[in-house]
């Protein structure tokens, strides 16, 4: 079964940076797009950026844009998110998530019925 596992999320403040991590135990995940979705207090999951297969396009929600970026290694079947000048209103549950295909560009990928497999969350908390 495919795992995805997160790292990255903390506490920082207002302006600062975090990276976050997800690994995954699958050896076709160079061939699949890959997502990061997050999800504040009694809300539903929101797109944050998506990437697709090898690296070739990326796509980003517009409060994001300028701030966040998307990349992965595919070596070593990891994704990441690199977030920069974080906002308070950032703070909530980031999700990565692995499609079935990477046949599409990233704008393609952009809702979560587009992903099959979830991580279990990080918790990402910026203080003003």
């Amino acid at each position: 079964q495919v795992q995805l596992v997160e790292s990255g999320g903390g506490l920082v403040q207002s302006g600062g940076s975090l990276r976050l991590s997800c690994t995954a135990s699958r050896r076709t995940f160079s061939r699949v797009a890959m997502g990061w979705f997050r999800q504040f207090p009694g809300m539903g999951r929101e797109f944050v950026a998506a990437i697709s297969a090898r690296s070739g396009t990326t796509s980003y929600v517009d409060s994001v844009k300028g701030r966040f970026i998307i990349s992965r290694d595919d070596a070593l079947n990891t994704l990441f998110l690199q977030m920069n000048n974080l906002k308070p209103e950032d703070t909530a549950v980031y999700y990565c998530a692995a499609a079935p295909n990477g046949f599409f560009s990233a704008d393609s990928y952009r809702t979560s019925n587009k992903y099959d497999t979830w991580g279990q969350g990080t918790q990402v908390t910026v203080s003003s």
